[in-house]
């Protein structure tokens, strides 16, 4: 008789799953993608690092679903934003709030598997300043590009002080005049 999963094996299964991905993306969060090895996501979800590997196929697997996770809450927050200005300041805010992460999601080299993750995503902040704007989608598109390439230098681990509400500021100008 094969074996057959519990609804509490699954749930089990999923609750292990659940940790993985929070403490790796825990330490993602502290010190990009480069601070989370297998065995510190390991350690720091409290199972076997063969247990990681139960769930995820790879690393890059792994980072992928942590990287769709981040980037989806930050798209979310975004796209609430009821005009571009209120996108654009949302982005940057929670950016600068998060700077670590922030700098893993837009810039840190990354794995092709996550790389992939990561255009996808550019496309839906695209989706989601089309949708505040009457921006086409070339425009839109160039929006997103702005705001990362203004904001990689402050976020970087190595970036200059920066007086941030002055960067908003003049970051959310310089999109409503390219979107004009």
């Amino acid at each position: 008789m094969p074996y057959r999963a519990t609804e509490r094996t699954e749930a089990r299964r999923a609750q292990t799953r659940e940790r993985i991905v929070q403490a790796a993306h825990d330490l993602v969060a502290e010190g990009g993608f480069a601070n989370a090895p297998v065995a510190a996501v390991a350690q720091r979800a409290g199972v076997a690092t063969g247990s990681v590997y139960r769930h995820f196929s790879s690393k890059a697997d792994l980072f992928a679903e942590v990287f769709r996770r981040a980037a989806q809450r930050e798209v979310d927050a975004v796209a609430q934003a009821p005009d571009l200005a209120a996108g654009v300041e949302t982005f940057a805010r929670r950016a600068l709030a998060g700077r670590r992460l922030a700098w893993a999601l837009l810039a840190e080299p990354v794995d092709p598997v996550v790389e992939a993750e990561r255009l996808a995503f550019r496309r839906a902040y695209r989706d989601a300043f089309m949708r505040v704007t009457s921006a086409d989608e070339l425009t839109a598109a160039a929006l997103v590009g702005a705001i990362g390439e203004v904001l990689v230098g402050p976020l970087s681990p190595t970036g200059p002080d920066t007086d941030e509400d002055a960067l908003v500021a003049d970051l959310v100008t310089l999109c409503q005049r390219l979107e004009a």
